[in-house]
């Protein structure tokens, strides 16, 4: 049984279009140093859990008006039984938000293939080539590349996201991220925001003024058929 580790009961802008709520799973396979959830990513057993059942019967007793939720973390499809959890939810007729960090390919094709999710949200870290050195591990490159490939070719509706970290993310690598992604889906760029990260050094960094986020928003843009800046 997959270990819900908190609940935001009202989540406005997490699933487009949709009255939402958002659980969120603990653990995660990356250790991105700018992560904000680092309690979930580090030491996901220090937080209560919340009984699935609770969750089921909260879920019905908000029929009326709930019509989707979200699933994020840490990483949710590191949890071999997330299935299970998603059946039960689609089961009350309520759409699923997936968030993943791509490491996953072919759990997210089974995901997409069975109908559990909705729609999917992909952060992309950086180029390929520093992928390693955003996520803070040795990531496998391919799994990126398929799980970006799936999302790109499925019937659901996907955004890629972005953190524009200074340091990590300059200028020459949103033109990779962009080359890499450009198509018939939604992309998101992020400001970084240092008031909580996983590596606290990150906490002393200084975002990009709001004038060169915008400035990588407008290269970006013309290359998707949707396009949003948050954080700015």
């Amino acid at each position: 049984m997959v270990a819900i580790r908190g609940l935001e009961k009202f989540a406005p802008k997490d699933f487009p279009g949709y009255i939402s709520s958002t659980i969120f799973l603990g653990g995660c396979n990356f250790r991105c140093p700018f992560c904000q959830n680092p309690e979930l990513v580090l030491n996901p057993g220090s937080l209560p859990v919340i009984p699935q059942d609770f969750f089921l019967k909260f879920i019905d007793s908000r029929k009326d008006w709930l019509e989707a939720v979200c699933v994020t973390g840490g990483e949710p499809l590191m949890h071999k039984d997330l299935q299970d959890l998603l059946k039960l939810i689609k089961k009350k007729g309520i759409r699923v938000k997936l968030d993943t960090n791509g490491s996953f390919p072919q759990r997210l094709e089974t995901m997409i293939h069975e109908k559990l999710i909705d729609y999917a949200a992909m952060d992309v870290k950086a180029p390929l080539e520093k992928y390693s050195l955003a996520a803070g591990v040795n990531v496998n490159s391919e799994n990126i590349e398929k799980s970006i490939q799936i999302l790109k070719n499925s019937p659901i509706d996907t955004m890629f996201r972005t953190t524009v970290v200074p340091g990590l993310i300059e200028e020459q690598d949103i033109k990779e991220i962009i080359r890499m992604l450009k198509g018939n889906s939604c992309f998101q760029l992020q400001q970084f925001s240092p008031k909580k990260t996983l590596d606290e050094s990150y906490q002393k960094r200084k975002p990009f003024p709001k004038e060169k986020i915008q400035q990588f928003g407008n290269m970006a843009k013309k290359y998707f058929a949707e396009f949003k800046l948050e954080g700015v």
